[in-house]
């Protein structure tokens, strides 16, 4: 190979290194999303209970539980769903507002949120442009099963990247616990 070649695949394949780091970089710092301490992106998306639902207007009232889930009708999401469901007062006991959030149809959560006995509203965030904010969004085209707590602050508490949906009801009110979430008091 000539001095002239050899300096020629050199520098392409300089560039095509240097564009590579690029674009792994980016992607990786994208794929991050938020982590704890972060202002959590605002939203207002639509739920089963045919309002618009306004992430600063909620947090009005308390803190905020997001339990992302990938897809409606799934095995491990109709667990989670349910477990929601039959414990969900574990959860009612703290001045909190909780949500299932995919990007599911309104019309397949609902109908999936019946199915399952929920007592909460299900969102939707059908553009994935929350997901997407929130770094839940994964290549395979669905969110990834968190849980994200949001204070009244609108500071990021804490991710549950690892929701087990046989305990998620029992995870969630433990949770809340942990982090010193105000009891609903009775009147």
């Amino acid at each position: 190979m000539s001095l002239q070649n050899w300096k020629k695949y050199s520098i392409t394949g300089a560039l095509v290194l240097i564009i590579g780091v690029f674009f792994t970089v980016t992607l990786t710092v994208n794929a991050e999303g938020i982590k704890v301490g972060d202002q959590a992106p605002d939203w207002t998306l639509p739920g089963t209970d045919g309002n618009e639902h306004s992430l600063s207007e909620l947090l009005q009232n308390g803190p905020v539980v997001l339990a992302w889930f990938p897809k409606a009708y799934t095995s491990g999401c109709t667990m989670e769903c349910k477990n929601l469901a039959e414990k969900g007062s574990l959860i009612q006991k703290f001045q909190v507002s909780y949500f299932m959030i995919s990007a599911d149809s309104v019309k397949d959560n609902k109908g999936f949120g019946v199915e399952n006995g929920a007592d909460f509203v299900l969102l939707s965030d059908t553009t994935t442009e929350v997901a997407q904010a929130y770094g839940v969004w994964n290549q395979r085209g669905y969110p990834n099963r968190h849980n994200i707590y949001i204070g009244t602050d609108g500071t990021i508490l804490e991710i549950d990247t690892e929701v087990d949906v046989r305990t998620a009801a029992e995870d969630i009110a433990e949770t809340l616990a942990r982090l010193n979430v105000a009891h609903v008091t009775e009147d």
